[in-house]
């Protein structure tokens, strides 16, 4: 595929989504406000995001418990149930006491910015084409944030969940908008 097919593409095919544009840019202004929202208040959102992990946790949890009577032998079964109600544990903590839950998830965020940091820096050293030093830059800036918000541990752990919940919220807000307005029909 050269670059002119890649702009080549049919404009029709875009037609059921031009219908929709409306609401793709409702879409992108929820996700917006709601970003401006959780950055205006880092410490509600946090606890916010705290609590979604604990129902996705809890969800999981309870699937792994039901995926669990589907197995054959009662080995399997129970590491299943285990694995499960270690889920629905961690689930429940992360309600009863957020604080606590959003310190464990701000030091493993910060540990894999690190970790993922680093990996990226010695991927660009590896790397023989020219975009190689981009690769470097997202690493430097990958570790460097991790490396704040872990000096930062466990005082700011009430606000850098909330912050990141905010901003990804107003960059996916801003590019829901941008996508519905891209859309409009070219004459």
């Amino acid at each position: 595929m050269t670059v002119s097919d890649a702009h080549s593409f049919d404009s029709s095919s875009f037609e059921p989504l031009r219908a929709k544009r409306g609401w793709i840019v409702a879409l992108g202004v929820i996700y917006l406000l709601a970003g401006i929202v959780a950055l205006s208040s880092v410490a509600l959102a946090t606890v916010v995001s705290v609590f979604i992990v604990g129902i996705a946790m809890l969800v999981g949890g309870v699937a792994e418990v039901i995926n669990a009577f589907q197995m054959k032998s009662w080995s399997k079964f129970l590491l299943w149930v285990l694995l499960g109600s270690l889920y629905i544990a961690a689930g429940i903590l992360a309600f009863e006491n957020p604080l606590l839950t959003a310190k464990v998830l701000t030091l493993l965020l910060s540990l894999f910015l690190l970790a993922s940091g680093i990996t990226k820096i010695i991927l660009a050293f590896s790397m023989k084409v020219g975009g190689s030093w981009l690769v470097f830059l997202s690493g430097l800036i990958t570790a460097i944030v991790g490396a704040v918000i872990l000096a930062h541990w466990p005082v700011e752990s009430l606000y850098v969940l909330g912050i990141f919940l905010g901003v990804d919220l107003v960059v996916t807000g801003a590019g829901w908008i941008s996508i519905g307005l891209g859309l409009k029909s070219r004459v």
